[in-house]
């Protein structure tokens, strides 16, 4: 206990999530787990492990045929552990014991959903669970009289739950290999999925914000910079796969004018959050593949079970460009001023989540080197790591040992290293005793 004390919120952060990710690998790697009997190995556990926990989506195995029913299960309680976070669990089982939550649980708490008021942290988590499991119950219901006639009761539920827990939390884990291609111009399919990864793209903390205020001029300002930045990058995203894949014969040639809508819909908006894909990436335009590079390093909203390096630093960062341009010395928006130090948090974040995406792209660039890979398909793997969002250009499956390591690395980093950087930022804010004159640099 008095070891823990001396340990940073943030820090403990990281030991639980390695915990589970350990613990994770361990069950993965038995012989149940395995659809021939024989352990997967201990390394390509490992990665399977951290991208469920880290809620990305890469696979080096087939979820629904080299996985038992043991092993799919395992992956999908690791999934919902790592998007909800293991505090929001660890409070609920607390509470329904009776036990009381101290100082240091309730800065778990904080640290873990990005809140920005330190207290009802317990009815925070309680509200996170209680969210999620009614948006997955929900889609469950659906997709289960979706594909009733087609898989008929048992497997149609099991196949609605997993996929539910992994929409919601943006992981992107598939039963099927081809993910959900078979489904393109399904709109049931295509507007449930993609909703739960919208609603749990945005955050906990916007989510009830808009059900306690449901007007848009009582909303906070994370909230309206959340809503429209995320509306903007779908809307974006959306558009761009249209008019660039439409003259693709490759992913749009035999596609009817709907089905086309569905796809860029359905790969527009996810390639932010979660992993699914509904045509092939590896066949999409060079240009389409770069716009979802970007995309993905965005990723999604701070508290959310999304990746990146979060819409509001990316928001930040614009509306910072656009007040220099003019000439304004505060970056304000909506009548209200945004804070120096959260402009410069926001900008360490993006620097130090470049300085990973890059570092990242130049190992894999040596290790895969053999495999000739084109810098942008390795670009694209790294920067679907960092993000925690999944997709790839098939590099993936052929990763060598090195390359899995630095990617699983890579994903550990993408779920928790922004998050807990901003934090350690903030309560970092020591004000030197001396201070010295001002002068002038070059710029440009």
């Amino acid at each position: 206990m008095a070891f823990s004390k001396k340990i940073n919120p943030p820090f403990l952060i990281i030991i639980g999530f390695a915990i589970i990710i350990f613990l994770g690998t361990l069950l993965l790697s038995l012989p149940i787990a395995s659809s021939t009997g024989e352990s997967l190995g201990f390394l390509d556990s490992l990665f399977t492990a951290t991208s469920a926990v880290c809620v990305t989506g890469l696979v080096v195995f087939d979820t629904g045929s080299d996985y038992t029913l043991f092993g799919q299960i395992i992956i999908m309680i690791l999934i919902q552990l790592g998007g909800l976070g293991f505090m929001t669990f660890g409070v609920t089982t607390a509470v329904l014991l009776g036990k009381k939550i101290g100082l240091r649980e309730r800065l778990l708490i904080q640290e873990s959903t990005h809140s920005m008021s330190n207290s009802g942290l317990v009815r925070l988590a309680l509200n996170i669970l209680f969210i999620s499991l009614l948006f997955e119950s929900i889609a469950t219901l659906i997709l289960t009289i979706n594909w009733y006639e087609e898989m008929g009761p048992l497997k149609s539920f099991y196949y609605a739950l997993f996929h539910a827990v992994s929409a919601f939390n943006n992981a992107g884990f598939a039963l099927w290999p081809d993910s959900l291609t078979r489904y393109m111009g399904d709109p049931i399919v295509n507007v449930v999925i993609s909703s739960l990864f919208i609603i749990g793209g945005i955050g906990f903390i916007v989510i009830l914000d808009i059900y306690i205020k449901r007007k848009w001029q009582k909303l906070s300002l994370n909230s309206k910079i959340v809503l429209i930045t995320t509306g903007i990058l779908c809307a974006a995203g959306f558009l761009f796969v249209l008019v660039m894949e439409s003259l693709n014969p490759k992913t749009f040639g035999d596609l009817t004018f709907s089905e086309r809508l569905w796809a860029s819909y359905f790969q527009g908006v996810v390639t932010r959050t979660a992993g699914f894909n509904t045509i092939d990436i590896g066949q999409m335009m060079a240009a389409s593949q770069l716009f979802i590079i970007f995309l993905m390093f965005v990723g999604a909203s701070p508290g959310s079970t999304g990746g990146g390096i979060k819409t509001t630093t990316f928001a930040i960062l614009i509306l910072s460009l656009s007040n220099i341009i003019k000439g304004r010395s505060e970056v304000s928006v909506f009548k209200r001023t945004v804070a120096t130090d959260m402009i410069l948090r926001s900008l360490a974040v993006i620097i130090i989540s470049l300085g990973v995406v890059m570092t990242s792209t130049l190992l894999l660039t040596i290790t895969e080197h053999s495999l000739q890979r084109d810098f942008l398909e390795v670009l694209f793997e790294a920067t679907s790591a960092f993000g925690t969002v999944g997709l790839s250009m098939g590099l993936t499956a052929e990763l060598s040992v090195l390359g899995k390591l630095i990617i699983i690395v890579t994903m550990f980093i993408g779920r928790l290293g922004p998050l807990t950087l901003a934090y350690a930022l903030a309560r970092r804010n020591v004000k030197p005793n001396i201070r010295y004159a001002e002068e002038k640099i070059l710029i440009g």
